[in-house]
């Protein structure tokens, strides 16, 4: 049987935070599960990421279920498909790649990412700054939705 390397309630609060931040802003959990195991308490890299992986498919199963039942909300699922086909073939190819890295490249590599993916959250994209120069406001810019989409009006 398994221990714990922590306090009961450390994970069980690191879970309720990790679940508020993605069902709030759709993030998977490994931006909060793996520096907090890793940092928190003390597991392998790996083993973090693992731990993550596992813990990200109820969560999402519910967060996503919670999105589909919203009227106010669409969701393609011909889109939900063919990515959850992509992601899986993904995770499979990325976890026999992980098996032969070091935890400590894993690790690095996983803070180069976090550190790139938020400088092109902060600074504008070029479509952006395109679209803000033909007169769109910001709030419109950031509703774009894929081809065929239409846009919800929640003003109403």
């Amino acid at each position: 049987m398994a221990t714990l390397s922590g306090p009961w309630w450390g994970f069980l609060l690191l879970g309720i935070c990790a679940g508020i931040v993605s069902g709030t802003l759709g993030l998977g959990s490994g931006i909060i599960f793996i520096p907090a195991l890793v940092l928190l308490f003390a597991f392998p890299q790996k083993s973090a990421q693992g731990t993550a992986l596992a813990v990200m498919v109820p969560m999402a199963l519910a967060g996503a279920l919670h999105y589909k039942l919203n009227p106010q909300i669409e969701m393609n699922m011909l889109y939900v498909s063919l990515l959850a086909v992509g992601a899986v073939g993904g995770a499979l190819a990325g976890a026999r790649l992980a098996r032969y890295l070091p935890g400590n490249v894993l690790r690095k590599i996983f803070a180069i990412f976090i550190i790139f993916v938020a400088i092109k959250m902060v600074l504008p994209t070029p479509k952006s700054a395109r679209l803000s120069s033909e007169g769109r406001s910001s709030a419109e810019q950031s509703t774009d939705l894929p081809p065929g989409q239409e846009r919800l009006d929640v003003s109403k």
